[in-house]
């Protein structure tokens, strides 16, 4: 028996909460984004940060992508997971000397640099190894990206990158650095943007850019726009895979680039969201006063963006055909936000039966915790249970 393509009898003999991940879906979504990019020569580099299983990271290593990593850790997991140092990109506001000098010796492609501080520091350590380390400096374009508070990155007032103001005196001391390759610009607006008129908005200011640098004698090789692009979590089954031909087409279009420029991604929620779920057991229904609570096994601990975040996540009751019921679905984490969904139509759900949390790819197995001593959860898939 299956449902939502879930095969529900292998899923009941698995001890809950686990993820589960449809390799068929995570080829195909690759494959397109593949497709696409090849069509106009463009560079997509993943972001690990959205999902870092290992099993995960050797698939997107075998079609060719490089990879977006924000600690040395990550890009210890992106190399033993087959992506060669000449596509990894380090990016992220707080590196330290240890991981500077990791990529240093690894000889990855790019160091993508937030501060004048970081710039003077990956220039020392490289003179100290008699290297010249390969940046893009991170430009805040002062875009609004119309998402989470917390995953809004482009404005002046995020702690990411340079203003617009700044680039004329980091120019100017990039003159003194000889540790130093500049070799691009890099921009991030933020996360799960839907509205793709913010990135023709960040294409225009990329294009801007390039001319103050074209005008500074600067020739960049390199234009990496980011990700950001959304999914769709609320009906994740009619859209399991992002409009990414729409989405590159746009950059395509938009972009002004000078002659031999290539321009780089680093999507990671659109490309392995849609493909992972996790699974969960009801435990307790319990009948408050006024509301039901379906308690299940799984909790804030093994996806944390409801709470976080007040993401949605699409909840279905894949053992239970009958009617609808509306219930809080919590989870056991003593704490008052470990809370799924609220006031949640489901199927009438009874102890034991089995829930499904779609859309739980990214930023769901990489964020899991061990709080109140719980288990990390562990993965399955589809091809392997």
């Amino acid at each position: 028996m299956t449902k939502g393509n879930f095969p529900i009898e292998k899923l009941k003999g698995i001890e809950t909460p686990f993820y589960y991940y449809n390799m068929d879906l995570l080829r195909k979504t690759l494959k397109t984004v593949k497709g696409e990019t090849k069509k106009y020569g463009f560079h997509e580099h993943y972001a690990v940060k959205a999902n870092a299983n290992r099993r995960i990271l050797e698939i997107v290593a075998s079609e060719g992508f490089g990879v977006d990593c924000v600690s040395g850790n990550e890009i210890k997991a992106a190399v033993n997971a087959g992506f060669p140092a000449s596509k990894i990109v380090f990016a992220g506001v707080g590196k330290t000397d240890k991981e500077i000098n990791l990529a240093l010796d690894l000889n990855i492609f790019c160091f993508n640099v937030e501060s004048l501080p970081e710039l003077e520091v990956i220039n020392e350590l490289a003179n100290k190894k008699g290297k010249i380390a390969q940046v893009a400096l991170r430009i805040n374009p002062n875009i609004d990206a119309h998402t989470h508070e917390y995953i809004t990155t482009g404005l002046n007032e995020n702690k990411f990158g340079f203003s617009i103001s700044a680039l004329q005196d980091v120019l100017e001391r990039l003159k003194t650095l000889k540790g130093i390759k500049l070799s691009g610009i890099h921009f991030h607006v933020g996360s799960q943007i839907e509205d793709l008129s913010v990135f023709s908005q960040l294409c225009d200011k990329v294009n801007e850019l390039q001319d103050y640098f074209e005008a500074q004698d600067i020739k960049l090789e390199h234009i990496n726009v980011g990700g950001g692009l959304g999914i769709d979590y609320n009906n994740p089954e009619d859209n399991l895979i992002p409009d990414f031909e729409k989405y590159f087409a746009l950059f395509h279009s938009s972009l002004k680039l000078r002659e031999g420029q290539v321009v780089h991604f680093e999507l990671g929620r659109a490309m392995v969201a849609q493909s992972g779920a996790l699974i969960t057991r009801t435990t307790y229904v319990k009948e408050g006063e006024e509301k039901t609570f379906v308690i299940v096994d799984g909790g804030m601990t093994d996806l944390i963006r409801p709470a976080l975040y007040q993401a949605y996540h699409k909840i279905e009751n894949i053992s239970s055909d009958l009617p609808l019921k509306k219930y809080d679905i919590v989870g056991p984490i003593c704490e008052s936000s470990d809370v799924f969904a609220k006031d949640y139509e489901l199927n009438e759900t009874k102890r034991g039966d089995i829930l499904v949390i779609y859309s739980a790819g990214a930023y769901g197995e990489i964020m899991a915790s061990q709080y109140n001593c719980r288990e990390l959860p562990k993965a399955y898939y589809s091809d392997k249970i």
